[in-house]
């Protein structure tokens, strides 16, 4: 009965042993897996904010050049806006994905770029899609 009882140990005790062995296994290939994952994902919605940040960057940059030249009274609240938008573009931090307020700040700066917009009488269609990112009127 001792020779029967061992061998009996040694298949529940296998199988546990491979249950063991596969569940480390498993963890460390989800890991890895993840890891390669959450970087190619970060690195696309970095990219994504980056373009689109980019977009009134320039947007504002031609704006500001196209304003100065006929400087009016009238056109003073839209060089605010266009100022404190660019203001707003400067400081954003790009070098710091763990930034807490980085949503924040990308809605505000929306917000910005809606208002001059609306002043601008301009109505931009910014698109970030597989063929590329773009601001059109």
């Amino acid at each position: 009965m001792a020779g029967g009882q061992d061998m009996f140990d040694a298949v529940v005790m296998a199988d546990e042993r491979f249950h063991g062995e596969g569940y480390r296994e498993g963890y460390e290939e989800g890991s890895s897996l993840g890891m390669i994952e959450g970087r190619q994902h970060g690195t696309l919605h970095g990219a994504k904010i980056g373009s689109e940040i980019g977009c009134y960057r320039g947007f504002a940059f031609a704006w500001r050049g196209l304003l100065r030249g006929c400087a009016t009274e009238r056109d003073s609240k839209k060089m605010k806006v266009l100022e404190a938008l660019i203001g707003m573009i400067q400081k954003f931090p790009y070098d710091d994905p763990t930034y807490d307020k980085l949503h924040e700040d990308l809605d505000r700066i929306r917000g910005k770029f809606k208002q001059l917009c609306s002043l601008l009488n301009v109505q931009p269609d910014f698109k970030i899609g597989a063929e590329g990112s773009g601001l059109s009127f």
